[in-house]
């Protein structure tokens, strides 16, 4: 019995036993480009495939380096590149967006023409390969993700290993604070140091920007800080070193300035000591609501060279209160409208209870339900200290 027959468009006859050895060669071919995950190995893959499977006498992807040929490599190379009207077959690999990802480029051999089944079995192995590419490209940006998200959080983990991990105890007086970054890591800073002379020092800081280069700065400052403490200075003269440190970091420190608020508290009599370079103005507020804020006495940090920076110093009454915090707080949204300093104030203000744990509480639950449970847009760091009544005071 004769076989069945189809004539192709060229005229060209392929019977029915020829079509099923080119799908079963296809299958094969495409089983190997789908046998690796690595971009350049598809690419390999489907060069060899062309040269020894369709016997062509090369084969090239322009602008990778990679051609496999009787030729050597770089002589089929460079006769693809250097011959823009070259009459040479081209298949392209496209992603499913039908964006290019590259192009197969096949020396016949003698230059004669493909045939059908070359054609055909050269169209298959294309889209194939460009299949193969793709899930080798995304793979590769998987594992280049999956990297680093790993150095991210573990830069979170030693970021949060920077915070006060124990709260001192200070008689008469609770202290808490929060701190949450927008991203992995963030560039808010907080830092509680006791002096020797048993005093208190306080900083609450915000880098500009947010993210990783944020968090390097901010544990930069950390290590400035923790050094400048060690030499006793006072609280204005600290600063202004702080700020002239930081902009001696060079360019790119400097686009990466801080804004920043210090505090030293004498627990004995309970007066206490602020400096503020430029931050949101801390709250103080007095038994009976009278508020007084720590404005800003100079530039923020790194800004300028060679700035002063005033203190204001006041006694913290028996059942008086202090907020710090970096303006991810202020600038929590609802729609278009901004919670602020004011909204903030008066929230603080008016929490009944006078523990810091509970006011931060109070905090937090206001700012969620005026965003309506809206994504959090900043780093939001904050810090209270209260001070208790004659009643409350724990004795030294």
């Amino acid at each position: 019995m004769a076989a069945e027959t189809q004539l192709a468009g060229n005229g060209e006859v392929i019977d029915l036993q020829q079509q099923v050895a080119r799908l079963q060669a296809l299958l094969e071919a495409t089983r190997q480009v789908h046998s690796t995950i690595r971009e350049e190995e598809v690419l390999e893959q489907v060069l060899r495939i062309v040269v020894r499977e369709l016997e062509m006498a090369g084969a090239v992807f322009p602008g990778t380096g990679l051609a496999y040929g009787d030729a050597p490599e770089t002589d089929l190379a460079a006769e693809v590149e250097t011959s823009a009207s070259s009459a040479l077959p081209k298949y392209p690999l496209e992603d499913r967006e039908g964006r290019l990802m590259t192009e197969l480029v096949v020396a016949p051999p003698e230059g004669r023409e493909l045939t059908i089944y070359e054609a055909d079995f050269l169209e298959g192995l294309a889209l194939q390969a460009a299949v193969a590419l793709e899930n080798a490209r995304n793979h590769k940006r998987n594992v280049e993700f999956a990297r680093v998200q790993q150095d991210l959080d573990a830069a979170r983990n030693i970021q949060r290993s920077l915070l006060p991990q124990e709260l001192p105890a200070i008689p008469g007086f609770t202290l808490a604070f929060r701190s949450v970054t927008c991203y992995e890591v963030g560039g808010d800073y907080l830092d509680l140091v006791e002096l020797p002379n048993g005093k208190l020092l306080i900083a609450v800081a915000d880098v500009a920007g947010k993210g990783l280069a944020s968090a390097i700065m901010a544990t930069s400052f950390r290590s400035a800080f923790r050094a400048m403490v060690a030499q006793e200075l006072p609280l204005d003269e600290l600063a202004a070193r702080m700020n002239q440190h930081h902009w001696q970091e060079g360019e790119e420190a400097r686009r990466r300035y801080l804004t920043a608020i210090f505090l030293e508290l004498d627990p004995a009599t309970g007066e206490v000591e602020v400096v503020n370079c430029g931050h949101n103005p801390g709250f103080l507020v007095q038994p009976g609501g009278e508020a007084t804020q720590f404005e800003s006495s100079g530039t923020p940090l790194g800004l300028l060279p060679g700035m002063h920076y005033a203190s204001q110093k006041c006694v913290c009454k028996p059942g008086a209160r202090i907020l710090f915090y970096t303006d991810g707080l202020t600038e929590v949204f609802c729609g278009d409208e901004e919670f602020g300093s004011d909204r903030l104030l008066d929230e603080f203000s008016q929490c009944p209870s006078p523990k810091a744990d509970d006011i931060l509480d109070a905090l937090w639950t206001a700012l969620d339900q005026f965003s309506g449970g809206g994504p959090q847009m900043d780093d939001m760091t904050a810090l209270t200290l209260c001070r208790g009544t004659d009643s409350m005071e724990t004795p030294a």
